[in-house]
């Protein structure tokens, strides 16, 4: 395979095609050109009092590596490693399993780590792309298969669903209109990708990641958060037939569009200068430095994109925890489940400062510092 047959991932961005960080925040918007924009704002939030009790994460069983895709759609292994540092994800396979189903495996979990009662449980957030249905909502099919009394609704952020999802939780519960929240990522992503796409389907897995979030002490929460969104992006990543706008019909089924379409060049470089511009901001506007954060907890998409806005801030890569390797791109459930992992593995301590940013389809974005 040569190094055209998938151009979306051969884009790399270095500090030295890259603005500088001052130029990059105070950038005025160009609305004439899709996906140039930096942040369209210098806008933050604090939302304290709010702490994270557990975190649960599911992946299917099945694991289809670099080389199974080799031996049965001929993509190169090797390649999509260099390219992405994917070496597998993992696939639902059983037809009848649905998006629910993995966010009810990683709640369960969650819930069991804090051994809390579900009947305390009086709010279900679900960030998915993936829903069972277009209505009612996932959230309301995993509220009922768990038996609990709350509402429950989803929210579709793409890749930064679950940071949406999480601000939103955080409000009810800081507000004391919740008591214990649960709130879920996850995305069935197998389902949307098109198997003859060599540019996009090696990225993606299926995956959920569950956390439960109460009231906290005064400190804990969020610092500070950065969320934004830039609709002039929505060609560079989205699924153009199935909504309102195009139904899926013959003809859509035939072209493929009713899978995931992206402009991976395009969205490399808008990935990673973004992500960089949100935590720059981030970190300002909360007076502190890369050098003050614990951990940092990122969108799992691509680890170039993660690489190169890491060494444009100076963070070292022992502050990064990565799990993209072995999962790929779980979309909604990419920062529960590696957040789950990092708890896991011992790598947050209460009192922690944590770094977690979301980025993805809408375009959006969400980025919170946390003290954990």
């Amino acid at each position: 395979m040569s190094n055209n047959a998938i151009p979306t991932l051969d884009a790399v961005v270095t500090p030295s095609n890259t603005p500088a960080a001052s130029d990059r925040v105070s950038q005025k918007p160009q609305s004439s050109t899709k996906g140039s924009r930096t942040l369209f704002t210098r806008r933050t939030q604090s939302l304290l009092g709010v702490q994270v009790l557990s975190t649960g994460s599911y992946l299917p069983d099945n694991v289809v590596t670099n080389e199974d895709l080799q031996d049965r759609l001929n993509f190169d292994p090797e390649w999509i490693k260099q390219r992405t540092g994917i070496e597998a994800r993992r696939h639902v396979t059983d037809p009848e399993i649905a998006t629910s189903d993995l966010c009810v495996e990683a709640a369960t979990r969650a819930i069991r780590e804090a051994k809390v009662d579900p009947q305390q449980i009086d709010l279900v957030i679900v960030g998915t792309l993936t829903p069972d249905y277009q209505m009612p909502s996932t959230a309301c099919l995993v509220q009922e298969k768990l038996g609990l009394d709350a509402p429950a609704f989803d929210v579709s952020a793409a890749c930064s669903g679950f940071m949406y999802a999480m601000v939103t939780a955080a409000q009810f519960v800081a507000t004391g209109n919740s008591k214990t929240a649960l709130v879920i990522g996850a995305d069935l992503l197998s389902r949307i990708s098109d198997p003859s796409d060599q540019r996009t389907f090696p990225l993606f897995g299926d995956g959920a990641g569950a956390a439960l979030l109460t009231k906290g002490s005064p400190h804990q929460g969020l610092i500070c958060y950065q969320m934004g969104s830039d609709g002039s992006g929505v060609e560079q990543l989205y699924i153009p037939h199935g909504g309102s706008k195009h139904r899926v019909d013959e003809e859509s089924l035939i072209s493929g569009d009713h899978y995931v379409r992206m402009d991976g060049r395009s969205v490399f470089k808008w990935a990673v200068r973004m992500l960089t511009d949100t935590i720059e901001l981030t970190l300002e506007k909360s007076g502190m430095s890369p050098h003050d954060v614990s951990l940092f907890l990122l969108h799992q998409a691509n680890i170039r994109i993660i690489n190169a806005a890491m060494e444009q801030l100076g963070v070292p890569p022992e502050k990064v925890f990565n799990n993209v390797e072995k999962y790929g791109n779980t979309s909604g459930g990419s920062i529960p489940i590696v957040l789950d992992e990092a708890l896991r593995d011992g790598r947050i301590e209460r009192g922690d400062t944590v770094l977690v940013s979301g980025f993805g389809s809408g375009l959006t974005w969400a980025t919170g510092l946390m003290r954990w």
